[in-house]
Parts: structure tokens; sequence; C-alpha cells
């Protein structure tokens, strides 16, 4: 059983990492110590094709989406001793969900469905019990993630078919979602935006676009909860050779694969805690890059690409601005990396993980 990490003269801190693995059905648990390096600890059953995963903001659950049927959320609760989860319950989702997002309340679990180009509300209980869907909202074609801005008044969704980002107005009170006005922002077309994050100030969010790698800074009106698109840059380098891509669709379908080995395909960004750097994944080349932020323009400034794990998914900076783990989908390790004081990425450490490792949660308790 991992033992807790102690600050002399400080109060006790732990850091826990919990990888979702589609290929196996798992989610793979690690402590990470305070020079992050990873310690692996068990793997818990969650089902095939897990993927996107939400923490509550108390710590005290982890939450993860199944998306085969019967598409359902599954609550772990954490030990805030050891980092094990247990299983605590299971509540229907109404899609298969590529990205959940617990609300800063608490008590609601956002969804985005890709395949069903809607958004779903799930009441969340006490005991950390997924309710049933209590608003589905068709939306655009393949809602891609959800979240929402630092008030919790704003939700944003990107959407990649249609080349939008849906923008809600959010009651907490109610847990309903609202269209705000107007209802979406229009990006150009080939787009094919994908995940989003918010500036730890509100002033800024970031999307980055699946089929043509770029991050999109907008600016964000604080009493109206509306996006502006301010800027963009490029997350492949300047001399690389990949080419726009398009929307994949999944084998079986009766339609002939097309070569999509020199495709961009983006996947994930992340800020850093202070704001200072933002990184996105493309999978396509397994890497991911580094951008500079100005902080009063949300302006990105490229600086590097850092080879990878093989097509990463998903990654997390660790909440210190420290540390950062990332997935692969196509590898079976995970990796754990130093960030500079300038930005860049020193490998620390690889782990093993499951199959198809999709989505990464850093927990840190006190």
């Amino acid at each position: 059983m991992p033992t807790r990490i102690t600050t002399a003269g400080a109060a006790h801190a732990t850091t826990y990492v919990y990888v979702s693995n589609g290929g196996d059905g798992t989610i793979s648990t690690y402590m990470m110590a305070r020079d992050g390096m990873l310690k692996p600890g068990s793997r818990v059953a969650a089902g095939t094709s897990v993927s996107p995963m939400g923490v509550s903001p108390d710590k005290r659950f982890l939450f993860a989406a199944v998306r085969t049927k019967p598409f359902r959320a599954i609550t772990y609760a954490i030990d805030r001793r050891t980092g094990a989860l247990t299983q605590v319950g299971a509540g229907p989702l109404a899609e298969s969900l590529p990205y959940i997002c617990v609300d800063k309340t608490g008590r609601y679990l956002l969804g985005a469905s890709y395949a069903g180009s809607l958004v779903s509300v799930n009441r969340i209980g006490k005991n950390g019990k997924v309710g049933d869907p209590k608003q589905v909202v068709p939306t655009g074609r393949n809602a891609h993630a959800i979240v929402t801005d630092k008030t919790n008044r704003y939700v944003f969704v990107p959407h990649l078919g249609t080349d939008q980002i849906f923008q809600f107005r959010f009651d907490a009170k109610t847990g309903t979602l609202t269209a705000n006005t107007p209802p979406l922002v229009q990006l150009k077309a080939g787009h094919g935006p994908r995940h989003i994050v918010v500036s730890n100030d509100n002033k800024f969010a970031y999307v980055l676009t699946e089929m043509t790698g770029v991050v999109i800074t907008l600016a964000l009106d604080r009493k109206t909860g509306l996006l502006t698109a301010v800027s963009e840059a490029p997350a492949v380098p300047p001399d690389s050779t990949l080419r726009p891509g398009a929307p994949r669709v999944p084998a079986g379908q009766g339609i002939t694969p097309r070569d999509v080995s020199n495709d961009i395909w983006a996947s994930d960004l992340h800020l850093t805690p202070d704001g200072k750097f933002l990184y996105a994944a493309e999978r396509t080349s397994s890497t991911l890059a580094t951008f500079g932020v100005d902080a009063a323009t949300g302006k990105l400034t490229y600086l590097s690409s850092t080879p990878v794990e093989k097509q990463p998914r998903g990654f997390r900076i660790h909440p210190n601005g420290k540390f950062m783990v990332v997935s692969g989908e196509l590898s079976d390790t995970i990796s754990v990396y130093a960030i500079e004081s300038n930005g860049g990425l020193v490998l620390l450490q690889k782990c093993p993980t499951g199959k198809n490792s999709t989505w990464v949660e850093i927990v840190s308790v006190e």
C-alpha cells in the first residue's frame, strides 16, 4: 500500500494520478512523489471504452464515462490516504460522451456527445452517485468538449462537425443550460474545433482545432459570457509536412478508408496554472507543442515541439505547475515530464499503463 508523502513543518500533501484505459476497460492509479516520480498502484475495472473522466471540486469522487452501451458514468470514491478507488455507483448517460465536466458546485455532470450531437446534464447526489439525465440539448454536429467558465455561469461547447463553439448560460441552482445570445461562435470551415480551456483569470478561452492543428485565442466577456476570436497560432512546427485533415469515419460504415498517415490530428490542450504556457497535443506526429502566453492579449507564441507517447490523446498538468503526465493511445506507457521555467519539457519517467490510454486526471490532496 502506498505511503503518504510528508513535508517537515507542513501539512500532509499527496498527489494521485488516474489514467483511463479504453482498450482493457480499466483505470490505472499512481502515486506521485514530490519530485514527480510515479509509483504504480492497482487498476480498477470500469468498462470497455472508458475514456473521459472528471473530479469533484472537493476531490472526494472520480467520475468516468463508459462509451459503449449501456452508456454510463461510474463514480469512484477517492481514498485520501492511499488514492485507491472504490466504485460507489453508476448512472445512465444520454449518449456516448467523449468529454465530461463536473460543474464547480459538484452537483452536476455536464457531457458532450460527438455521435449524438448533443449536450447533457446529470445531477450528482451528495453520495457522488450520478442520477438520470435531467436535461438533453440537441446541438450542432459532433459536440466534442464541454467546460464552464471560472464563475460557473457560462458553458462552452466546441463542435467539430460544424466549426462552431456553442455558448450557454448555466444556472447552478437548477442545473439548467440555456442558449446565450448569440448562441454560438462560427469559426473557419474545416478547422474542426475539438477541446477548449479557460484561463484562470477568466479573460480568455483557447480552443484546439483537430483538423488544422491551430490554437485559437478567444476573448471572454465576463459580464455576458460571450466569446470573440482574437488570434490564432499553429500547433505544428513551421517545417511540418502534415496537411489539414478531415473528420474520421469509424470503420464498417461502407466508406472506403482514405490515407490519413499525413493528416493533422490534434487532440488535447492545457494551460499551466500560472497561465504562462499552453501545450497542445498532435497525434500523427506524436508531439506536444509549447506556446508562450501573453497575459494581456492572450496571444500565443509557438516555442517548440516535444516528442511524447505514441498518438497522445490526453495529458494533464499538476496543480503546482511543475509536472505533466502524458498518455498515448498506441503506447503501453505514460510519461512524466518536468516543466522548466522556460516552458520546456524534460522527461522524468515512463510507467506502464493499460491499453488505449486516453485520459489523465491529477488529484492533489492535503
